[in-house]
């Protein structure tokens, strides 16, 4: 039988569970926020990861466990997987939490979610990052009704959705790369080199070794046709630590070598200067685009999963910076359109100065309109949330 919540007692207890590096920095943010709230009377217990653990949380286990690609290996590691999850959510209903906060990884969080609502209904539970409800399965918004009771959204067309779709409440508290807008926008002798001739071109091939070896051989062939036609451009390909390998095995037999750059300032620095950008489809996309960056996106992966993903999306396009600006505006190629003859003719429109290039500009324009949280940051609009929904419970017990 779990133990009453007493609302006499004076400390917080604040449980949170994030499996991916993303998430373990949204909830460092967080944590960081709500122990300025709540000074000494919080508790953290969870899942994270390093960030998470600077912040003063004790992961139940190692999240890099989690971190399985392809569905061989997920078949394979499967038990370990569902035991994880047996465990989080027993330890999540003896802590008895005043809040559960599940950060992003839905197929692991949502699981132990359930579990911990059909354990013990009295734990308030906020999700914080919606699953793309809106781009398929949308039947899971409903469905999120009965165990989470406020979603806490990076994208600000979201709360609409799950209006339409009737699923539990949900607020925009936006994307935290807004927290991070002046590291991507150019100094006044960054915007002249962006000019400036040989324009710079970034190439952003993907943040996974299997994105990386689905997209480099159309890349490097797309970017060697470019060249044959004439076209002079600085080649930069900004990578991480730990997929440096990877990268310089992909790009060894490419007609035109790139300067590979590493690290996340590395990257910032190059997104100030470039002219321009071929991406693969993600988050990179929104990022490029409050850059100020035009570009041409690609997509591939195996045969299954292309096909199970064109039968079940269902939105007007996968490049998130044309969902949020609410126009097709970048252009996407996705499986059999990604040609090099195709990448390469867009690519010379958003380099030159088009119609395609200045409507892109154009839209980039009124991000910081639409992703605007006022004068909250991110972290703070989340943090307002968890505190209320954690209020509203102890009200309500």
């Amino acid at each position: 039988m779990t133990p009453a919540r007493s609302t006499a007692d004076v400390a917080r207890k604040i449980f949170l569970i994030a499996t991916e590096e993303s998430g373990d920095r949204l909830g460092a943010s967080l944590m960081k926020v709500l122990r300025q709230r709540l000074g000494d009377a919080v508790r953290f217990e969870g899942v994270g990861g390093q960030a998470m653990a600077r912040e003063g949380l004790t992961s139940l286990f190692p999240i890099e466990e989690l971190s399985i690609m392809g569905l061989a290996a997920v078949v394979k590691q499967l038990p370990m997987i569902l035991r994880r999850i047996r465990e989080t959510a027993a330890a999540v209903t003896q802590a008895s939490p005043d809040v559960l906060v599940i950060i992003d990884s839905p197929d692991f969080t949502h699981r132990v979610a359930r579990r911990v609502r059909a354990s013990d209904p009295a734990i308030p539970i906020v999700d914080y990052v919606s699953p793309s409800v809106w781009a398929w399965r949308p039947g899971r918004a409903r469905a999120m009704r009965g165990y989470v009771d406020h979603v806490l959204a990076l994208l600000p067309f979201e709360p609409g959705e799950y209006v339409k779709l009737r699923g539990p409440p949900c607020s925009y508290v936006g994307h935290p790369l807004t927290e991070q807008i002046a590291s991507l926008r150019p100094a006044a002798c960054e915007q002249k080199r962006r000019a400036e001739a040989p324009p710079v071109l970034l190439v952003l091939p993907g943040s996974r070794r299997s994105e990386i070896r689905h997209h480099m051989a159309v890349f490097g062939a797309t970017l060697g046709l470019l060249r044959e036609e004439g076209v002079a451009f600085e080649l930069v390909l900004p990578t991480m630590p730990h997929l440096v390998d990877a990268v310089r095995e992909g790009v060894a037999n490419w007609p035109v070598q790139p300067r590979v750059v590493i690290g996340e300032p590395e990257k910032r620095a190059a997104f100030r200067i470039a002219r321009a950008a071929l991406a693969k489809s993600g988050t990179v996309t929104l990022e490029l685009a409050l850059a100020g960056v035009p570009m041409v996106t690609a997509y591939r992966t195996g045969a299954i999963e292309a096909w199970i993903m064109l039968r079940l999306i269902n939105v007007p396009s996968v490049i998130l910076a044309n969902l949020v600006v609410g126009d097709n505006v970048v252009p996407e190629f996705l499986q059999q359109d990604c040609t090099p003859p195709k990448l390469s003719t867009s690519l010379r429109e958003v380099l030159e100065d088009s119609p395609l290039r200045r409507r892109q500009l154009d839209a980039f324009a009124k991000l910081d309109g639409i992703m605007s949280t006022g004068h909250a940051t991110p972290s703070t609009r989340a943090a307002d949330i968890v505190l209320a929904t954690m209020r509203k419970a102890r009200g309500a017990g």
